[in-house]
């Protein structure tokens, strides 16, 4: 073999050696892109099952780490608080929040709400009417001939569009358009996660209009502290700062007065478990078939100030919950399924199987002309502020 086709081998040699060498880098690379996107969060969640594409948007989760070593995932559908990973007395991480395990099974579960972004209108509006500056609005009529949450179509099954600022922080955007389930004027709404490093879930809601309209946005997340997976939370002990709540109807309406707690099952200014009076023969909870009532805080806007507290026995792990809000939605899981509700990780959650603390204004409140006012006008800016707490109690 002449020396020109020996040269001309070892070049083709090295050319191939090099194209395996790329090719196998490669294949390294999409490995690993791969092995990431199936990686396991702390909570036991795959991003790869939280990857499609719904009415026409594409969703994923998005996975927040403090310093603590604590993890909060939200997904962009229905801007969903999925889990929460803080630790308990004995320092081991434990998720407290409710929910599934892939957007297959959100999309088919809607109204469950679990850790839904709630608007345009938290809580009921009568008969799902009411009227702005001289005209009227229909809104859908989703619970008992009135509107809930925005209707079943609220911001909670949408798709917000989405971007992780750093590795605590993600920020959720959604133009509600004018007309959308039958709510006034164009609104622009941000909502932002931020995971901070004393353990807490800070969420800022930030809307404007173009538009007279009505604004009350809150988060749905059901809380369940202690640690024992697919268990009641009637033990938990529960501290709400208010001296007056706003009594309902049969239909959990709004009567149009403040009624004072002392002396009733709804006192909760000092500690108590949520059981020790959710079945008692009072006509507000026998409406509710439990807690499912707004109580008017005494914090006077001061998110500084402690407005609810929530804590396990079982695991010392306690909520404490922060808001510029006048209100407070104490739900107590009632009208979860007898037969229960399978959720992450394949456990079945119960009946009263967690708690709601939904920051807010006062339910019905276009149509109640003594509650503070809800009307957001152009050129104004909505703000809201909630911040879930985490804490240890040994």
């Amino acid at each position: 073999m002449s020396v020109y086709l020996i040269n001309i081998k070892l070049v083709l040699l090295k050319k191939m050696k090099k194209f395996c060498m790329a090719a196998l880098a490669m294949c390294f690379l999409l490995s690993c892109a791969e092995k990431k996107q199936e990686e396991a969060t702390l909570s036991g969640l795959k991003k790869a099952d939280f990857v499609s594409e719904v009415q026409g948007k594409p969703t994923a989760l998005y996975v927040l780490k403090n310093k603590q070593g604590a993890e909060a995932c939200v997904t962009n559908w229905g801007g969903r608080l999925v889990s929460v990973m803080v630790p308990d007395k004995n320092g081991k991480l434990t998720d407290v929040v409710l929910g599934y395990d892939n957007i297959q099974q959100y999309v088919a579960n809607p109204n469950n709400n679990y850790g839904g972004l709630i608007g345009r209108y938290g809580n009921r509006i009568a008969n799902g009417r009411f009227t702005l500056e001289g005209t009227e609005y229909q809104l859908p009529q989703n619970n008992n001939g009135h509107c809930l949450h925005g209707g079943p179509n609220g911001y909670h099954t949408v798709v917000w569009d989405a971007k992780q600022l750093n590795e605590q922080t993600v920020e959720l955007t959604y133009l509600s358009k004018d007309g959308e389930a039958g709510f006034p004027g164009n609104l622009n709404v941000k909502v932002t996660y931020t995971l901070t490093d004393d353990n807490a879930v800070d969420i800022q809601y930030e809307a404007t209009t173009d538009k007279p309209t009505v604004v009350n946005l809150t988060n749905h997340s059901y809380f369940n502290l202690s640690g024992v997976p697919g268990s009641q939370m009637l033990d938990h002990e529960i501290m709400i700062a208010a001296d007056t709540y706003v009594p309902v109807d049969a239909t959990l309406i709004p009567t149009g007065v403040l009624d004072s707690v002392a002396g009733t099952p709804m006192d909760l200014r000092q500690p108590i478990a949520v059981g020790a009076h959710i079945d008692d023969a009072f006509e507000q909870l026998t409406y509710g078939k439990g807690y499912d009532h707004n109580w008017v805080l005494n914090t006077g806007g001061d998110i500084k100030q402690l407005a609810a507290k929530a804590v396990s026995p079982t695991s010392g792990i306690g909520l404490e919950v922060y808001t510029n809000e006048p209100g407070i939605q104490f739900y107590a899981g009632n009208a979860m399924a007898k037969e229960g509700d399978k959720g992450k990780l394949g456990v079945v959650y119960p009946h009263r199987g967690a708690l709601c603390l939904e920051t807010q204004h006062y339910p019905d409140s276009p149509n109640q002309p003594n509650f503070p006012s809800v009307v957001l006008q152009p050129g104004e800016r909505y703000f809201s502020e909630c911040i879930y707490k985490f804490t240890v109690e040994k």
